[in-house]
């Protein structure tokens, strides 16, 4: 057994299965290196002692990546469990890629031949997401290193997950929140002030309301904000809540119920190699919006 505690891992994702917790995240020691390794998976029955790591994905020497293996999202599907995860090559745009596997603590293998995020973007963080229609769609960010004012985007799936349907839409860039705070960073050579976009992961209230969890810089640092779509599905029109739900040194978060039917919010913190841990808060809905207890 492992305590949460000594678990080094960032983007954390936890799948409720079976009466088990199942943990994925970005598992490499060094994530920002030239060498991926691939993601590592655990499991638990109360989030605190972890069995693990178990290997959920190893790519084969014909795999077209090699490097920054990033934020692994496992749902179950259509009876499969499908993992959303990001990745890169030099001269490649890095992309979201589907695996699949039978059980939830198995060895992922592809699923989806190559990315889904569009061939001509720079691509990460895809998660899943299931529209008024039962479609499909899969939210992603675009990546501030190629368009400066990150933007959040989604895209519609095939029924099977194996490939992207369409034109991307744009939901939002980075800017539009007011708690966002970009950073002078050197971009083709010059100074310039660019916004993060990170982690997304949408969220249904009780009420029928559309909330999309994300990431940025704010005053504080790395941080978790709340967007809203104005008609409760991934084609509206989005709002970005003045509050964040986490604002200090942790981000990339995501919403699940416990075994007890508690709800919490999931995310690395703190935000710097080889520190960051999982770490669970309770959270709640309140005025339409979900809080900190």
């Amino acid at each position: 057994m492992i305590k949460r505690s000594d678990i080094q891992i960032r983007d954390p994702f936890i799948l409720v299965h079976d009466n088990t917790y199942y943990l994925y995240g970005t598992t490499d020691k060094n994530c920002w290196s030239d060498c991926g390794t691939g993601f590592d998976s655990y499991r638990s029955k109360d989030l605190e002692n972890w069995e693990g790591p178990f290997e959920a994905f190893r790519p084969d020497k014909d795999f077209w990546a090699d490097r920054n293996f990033w934020a692994p999202e496992v749902y179950f599907y259509n009876g499969k469990f499908y993992m959303f995860a990001s990745f890169k090559a030099e001269n490649e745009y890095r992309g979201t890629q589907i695996l699949v596997s039978d059980t939830p603590d198995g060895k992922f293998t592809i699923h989806s031949k190559k990315p889904v995020t569009p061939a001509n973007m720079e691509c990460l963080d895809g998660t899943l997401y299931i529209d008024k229609n039962s479609k499909p769609w899969m939210i992603f960010c675009h990546e501030w290193t190629q368009v400066i004012d990150g933007e959040m985007c989604a895209i519609r799936l095939k029924e099977d997950l194996t490939e992207s349907v369409g034109e991307p839409i744009k939901l939002f860039s980075a800017s539009e929140a007011s708690w966002a705070v970009g950073s002078l960073n050197n971009h083709n050579g010059e100074e310039k002030r660019v916004y993060v976009t990170d982690g997304p992961f949408p969220y249904r209230t009780s009420d029928g309301r559309l909330l999309l969890l994300w990431s940025s810089g704010s005053e504080y640092g790395y941080a978790i904000g709340i967007a809203e779509s104005d008609n409760g599905d991934i084609t509206g029109s989005w709002s970005h809540r003045k509050e964040m739900l986490f604002k200090k040194d942790g981000g990339h978060g995501m919403i699940f119920t416990d075994l007890s039917g508690r709800k919490y919010v999931t995310l690395h913190s703190p935000n710097r190699t080889p520190n960051e841990r999982p770490c669970f808060f309770p959270v709640e809905e309140k005025d339409g919006t979900l809080v900190l207890k």
